[in-house]
């Protein structure tokens, strides 16, 4: 190989990270206690040695806390790490780091066991100089309002990497570009990418990395500027393939949403690698302990915590945020364990925590979706009341009640009636919205649908923890028979309320989001932990979107039966009284006997609603939510100048259990037969 050797200059301090223009690259690094501190350059990811080595002169490079410098004729494409020594330390002992900033990374080299044991030379993570990309247009008139959403929560990786997918590039976002069609022929109008900011697939447990698995989801961030490289053909294009890939979704009318992980990072605990900021920013990045600054404080349950409400630190997830907006054209964000920014830097809770509120008040991310994990490991819940103006949350407490309704539990219909009408409890109070709270039932971390209402218990065995990890707290019922079963009654009764969850959650106010794959009854085999399967265990089966057809089509008329009731996605919470033009209530509840609500009933399973259209012209809708173990003739509410036609029914035989409009029958009785768990909906025109 030719040597390199590349003309240097001063450069400048900001902004930080790899800059490239015409004439070269301007890197600068914060490393606000160094010493000494030098830049390697590569030819490549697998280079074994650096082409040039740059030290730079304090004197020369350094301004403020930033080292800087200017390397002429550099191009796009150069692979690069630093080195950093604090006072009287040797550089050449130092370990090789990631740039925090860094567009692009690769992991070809990377060894974490390496990390942590102190020999990273040639074992780094490498950043890549990548040209910027051009700032993203062309956003969906809808992309930044969740109030008439349907997300669709999925991995990137896992969504296109099963053999039946048939994809020319399997696991990454020209793949996930291929299944665009099927997602707007789906219904949704949001996907929610689980973390596609760059992770360290080898930050394991020592059991589970001997089974030869990997860490798949993603929840532990070392790139945070970076797409995952190997979500990207190229990682050194990873910017331009991520925007690519949003725009393609724009162009079909879809937001994008990404799951972000600001709680902690992939450096972990004492006992965890330097990657960057360990290096660079420890106490100011991080909570340490105060009598033992060596020991990381642990509010996310993953070794350490981001000390998210250090004004520096503010800044870099601020700024983080708005170049994935801006620059890659991403609408909103979905915050892992977001409790954790409430926490000041002694953990403490602040009653206005600067993090959340500039988020929220940033120019770029003002008008934008986000929406909070409201909780963290160490017992901090925010549901309901998570500091800020207009942040949405993922609503556990409408997941768990749900769960519970479903599974026949008696006594919580007056919770039931609540959570369907938006959790005014929870937002109403302090002037929030319906769309303040992301209603779901099944999500990325816990049983799927099918898994749901097939296992009473977690089946985490091929995670090689004893089947000790994983929620033991479920709110499932396997309907007779754990695991899987040939018996067709079983397997009735389990289609029966996977259909009876979708339906709830489409038929409620608040903002729904489903986990990509229960549409079609994908299971992960009672595993309610998949975090290390990136295998068929996680991986979307295509072969069901086929063999589970009935539920595919289900799943879109009901989408749909939403998607066309202004009453299901109005943001504003019912009042039991008349809309302007209207003679009977936006809202009215019963039992077993019309206008009855059984709120005192102890034993009560059943409950119904009559809801008014928005306008005179939109049609009524009378829902029947059955989860008793009998059939029940229900009464239906008298029209003077209406018939009511019945959309769905999930106790019928598909194609009957979700009727597209065209083909709706009048029911004329005043009763009508709702099976045993089952929910029934009817519309009057």
């Amino acid at each position: 190989m030719t040597a390199r050797s590349h003309a240097t200059r001063a450069g400048r301090h900001l902004p930080p990270g790899a800059q490239p223009d015409a004439d070269g690259v301007n890197f600068s690094l914060f490393a606000r206690d160094a010493a000494a501190v030098e830049l390697r350059l590569f030819e490549r990811a697998d280079s074994d040695a650096p082409f040039q080595v740059i030290t730079l002169d304090p004197d020369m490079h350094r301004t403020f806390f930033f080292w800087h410098v200017y390397v002429e004729g550099l191009a796009p494409g150069v692979h690069y790490t630093w080195r950093v020594a604090g006072p009287g330390e040797p550089l050449e002992a130092a370990p090789e780091l990631l740039d925090p900033w860094a567009r692009a990374v690769s992991d070809a080299r990377w060894n974490r066991s390496a990390a942590i044991a102190g020999g990273t030379t040639g074992k780094s993570l490498r950043a890549i100089v990548t040209a910027r990309a051009d700032r993203h247009t062309g956003t969906p008139p809808d992309a930044w309002d969740l109030s008439k959403a349907v997300i669709y929560e999925l991995h990137v990786g896992g969504f296109t990497r099963h053999p039946s997918a048939g994809v020319r590039r399997p696991g990454t976002f020209a793949a996930l570009m291929e299944k665009i069609p099927y997602l707007k022929e789906l219904g949704v109008t949001h996907v929610e990418l689980l973390p596609v900011m760059a992770f360290d697939e080898q930050d394991i447990p020592p059991a589970v990395a001997a089974r030869g698995l990997k860490n798949y989801w993603g929840y532990n961030t070392y790139g945070f500027w970076a797409p995952h490289p190997h979500y990207c053909m190229n990682p050194a294009q990873a910017p331009q393939e991520l925007q690519a890939c949003v725009r393609a979704l724009h162009d079909a009318g879809i937001g994008v949403l990404l799951d972000v992980v600001f709680n902690h990072t992939a450096e972990g605990g004492a006992d965890g690698p330097t990657i960057n900021f360990k290096a660079i920013a420890n106490d100011v990045f991080y909570h340490h302990d105060p009598h033992d600054p060596r020991r990381y404080r642990d509010y996310t349950g993953c070794g350490n915590t981001v000390n998210c409400n250090h004004p520096l630190v503010t800044n870099f997830i601020v700024h983080c945020l708005e170049y994935w907006a801006e620059d890659l054209g991403v609408d909103g964000f979905r915050f892992d364990l977001a409790s954790v920014f409430a926490r000041g830097e002694d953990g403490a809770v602040l009653a206005n925590p600067s993090l959340p509120w500039s988020i929220e008040l940033s120019r770029a991310l003002v008008e934008r979706p986000l929406i909070a994990e409201a909780w963290d490991a160490a017992g901090l819940y925010h549901v309901g009341a998570f500091p800020g103006m207009r942040w949405a949350e993922w609503n556990g407490r409408y997941r768990d009640v749900m769960r519970r309704f479903v599974r026949g539990e008696p006594g919580i219909i007056g919770e039931v009636a609540t959570r369907l009408a938006g959790s005014s409890d929870l937002y109403a109070d302090d002037r929030r919205l319906p769309s303040n709270g992301v209603n779901f039932i099944t999500c990325h971390d816990g049983f799927t649908l099918w898994d749901l209402v097939s296992c009473n218990d977690k089946h985490n065995e091929a995670n090689g923890e004893d089947n000790r990890d994983g929620s033991n707290d479920n709110l499932s019922w396997n309907g007779g028979i754990e695991g899987d079963t040939d018996d067709p009654a079983v397997l009735r009764r389990r289609r029966r309320r996977a259909r009876n969850f979708l339906a709830i959650l489409m038929l409620s106010r608040g903002v729904p989001m489903l986990l990509a794959g229960d549409e079609v009854l994908r299971s992960q085999r009672g595993n309610n932990n998949s975090y290390c399967q990136d295998n068929e265990i996680s991986w979307f089966d295509w072969g069901r979107v086929e063999s589970n057809s009935d539920m595919l089509r289900f799943t879109r008329e009901l989408i749909t039966l939403r998607r066309r009731h202004p009453s299901l996605t109005s943001n504003r919470f019912f009042k039991g009284e008349p809309l302007p033009g209207h003679t009977v209530a936006d809202i009215a509840w019963h039992g077993v006997r019309l206008h009855e609500p059984p709120w005192q009933d102890g034993q009560a399973r059943f409950l119904a609603c009559t809801i008014a259209g928005l306008t005179p012209a939109e049609e009524d809708l009378h829902l029947i939510f059955n989860m008793s173990e009998d059939e029940i003739a229900a009464p239906l509410p008298p029209s003077a100048d209406r018939r009511w036609h019945l959309a769905l029914d999930t106790a019928a035989t598909p194609p009957r259990d979700c009727l597209a409009r065209a083909v709706q029958q009048a029911h004329d009785a005043d009763h009508y037969p709702v099976g045993a768990r089952s929910v029934v909906v009817f519309e009057a025109r």
